[in-house]
């Protein structure tokens, strides 16, 4: 006798499994991660549904959609039914979540603490697997005036160019810097080299009446601040 064979197909579902009808009919904030990735991708493989694929995917990532957000195209399509169209579409859609979640961040106008120049940068730079290294240019009223990247590095460390941070806090007429830069490790312990480049731009910034206010070393959901510290 003939096996009768399964299909792994979301159209052969009942409607009230299906990801799309569910998300049209009961909305959105109903469905599960893997139902969201599920739609992203479409379809699953022979072997299994694109709600497993994406159960599967997702538990290799220990269930968290920061750490999927974190592979890259190549290590996305390592997983068996993922392949590049379906790999640049769940990046694409990760992307876009990490800069909505950066959306809030352009709101803060005026610095009065750690916590807020975290919640101004950690977006930009707490998932990041590389450093960089940031400045907040602020006035005598710690209003931001600007900020940019000052430079880019590896997953170990970064350059800065003194002369050019104090070029440019004249230029947008800054009485104030914030310096911020990020640990890809996850560690909050400020390096040697941390603590040298803080010195060294607080003693050029000190000789044009420019204060640093601090330096904040940046992690996915943490971070450490000198000034809090009394390191500066």
């Amino acid at each position: 006798m003939q096996k009768k064979s399964t299909s792994f197909s979301i159209k052969d579902w009942a409607d009230d499994d299906k990801p799309r009808e569910k998300l049209v009919q009961k909305g959105r904030s109903v469905l599960s991660d893997a139902e969201l990735i599920a739609i992203l991708i479409g379809s699953g493989s022979r072997d299994e549904s694109a709600v497993d694929l994406s159960k599967r995917i997702l538990a290799a990532t220990e269930n968290s959609l920061n750490e999927l957000g974190k592979l890259t195209i190549k290590q996305l399509m390592e997983f068996k039914g993922i392949g590049e169209a379906k790999a640049v579409t769940i990046a694409a859609a990760l992307e876009i979540g990490r800069r909505r979640r950066g959306g809030p961040a352009q709101k803060v106008s005026k610095i009065n603490s750690s916590a807020g120049v975290f919640e101004l940068l950690q977006p930009i730079l707490g998932e990041l697997p590389h450093e960089e290294f940031w400045i907040v240019y602020l006035n005598n009223s710690n209003k931001i005036l600007h900020k940019e990247q000052l430079s880019k590095g590896g997953i170990t460390g970064t350059l800065v160019d003194v002369r050019l941070v104090l070029k440019q806090a004249l230029a947008y007429g800054a009485v104030g810097l914030i310096l911020a830069h990020n640990h890809p490790s996850g560690t909050l312990k400020p390096s040697s080299a941390d603590k040298q480049i803080t010195s060294k731009l607080k003693t050029a910034a000190t000789a044009l009446d420019i204060k640093i206010l601090d330096h904040l070393i940046i992690t996915e959901k943490a971070y450490f601040s000198f000034a809090d510290e009394q390191m500066l």
